[in-house]
C-alpha cells in the first residue's frame, strides 16, 4: 500500500520523500477505507499535501469504488435481500447524504444495471415516480429494486419512505413492473 500510494504522489518534498509522504497519509488514516473516506481537506492536514495531490488520492479512490462495484454487480443474481445489502453496502454506508439507487432487473432476478436516481441531502431525497420507472422502462427491466441509505445509520424506514414505496409499488403494478424491495441500508 505505501509504494502504490507513493507511485500515486509522483514525489515527495523538499524535506521527505514520496514514500514519507505515503506513511504519514497510512498512519492518518489507519487503512485503506479510512484513506477513501478522508475528504480533500483531511488529506490537506498532511504536510507535503497540498490540493492536487488530495485531488488525486481522491480520484484514485473514487477509481477503485467505481471498479469494485461494477464487478460487484455485473449478472449477479438478486435472491433475498441481504444479497441486495451486500451489492449496496460499499456504495452507501460512509455517505453523509441521502442516495436513492435502483437496481434494474431481468424475468431472473439477474442485475442489468444499477442507476442512482437521486442525490439528496443529510435526512432526505426526491424520487419521482415517472423519471424512476422511465430508466426502468428504457432498460427493458422486468423488476425492481429501491435501495437508498440513511447517513443516520438508522436503516428503520420513515413515514415517507413507507409512503414512497406505496407509491411505486402502485405505479408499477400499472406498468406491469414488480418492485420486489425497498432496501435501506444504515
Amino acid at each position: 500500500n505505501r509504494e502504490l500510494l507513493a507511485i500515486l504522489l509522483g514525489k515527495g518534498t523538499k524535506r521527505q520523500s514520496a514514500l514519507a509522504l505515503a506513511d504519514q497519509l497510512l498512519r492518518k488514516a489507519e487503512t485503506l477505507r479510512g484513506l477513501a473516506a478522508l475528504d480533500v481537506e483531511e488529506l490537506r492536514e498532511v504536510k507535503g499535501i497540498g490540493l492536487a495531490k488530495a485531488a488525486q488520492i481522491k480520484a484514485a479512490m473514487e477509481l477503485a469504488r467505481r471498479m469494485s462495484l461494477e464487478l460487484g454487480h455485473r449478472r449477479m443474481r438478486i435472491r433475498h435481500p441481504s444479497d441486495v445489502a451486500q451489492l449496496m453496502m460499499d456504495d452507501l454506508r460512509d455517505l453523509d447524504h441521502e442516495q436513492f439507487k435502483l437496481l434494474m432487473l431481468d424475468t431472473k432476478h439477474r442485475v442489468i444495471k444499477m442507476q442512482t436516481l437521486s442525490v439528496g441531502h443529510l435526512s432526505g431525497t426526491l424520487v419521482h415516480p415517472r423519471e424512476l420507472f422511465k430508466a426502468v422502462i428504457r432498460r427493458n427491466s422486468a423488476a425492481v429494486i429501491l435501495v437508498h441509505n440513511h447517513p443516520s445509520g438508522d436503516p428503520e424506514p420513515s413515514t415517507d419512505d413507507i409512503a414512497l414505496t406505496r407509491r411505486l409499488v402502485a405505479g408499477g403494478k400499472l406498468l406491469g413492473i414488480e418492485v420486489l424491495d425497498h432496501v435501506i441500508i444504515g
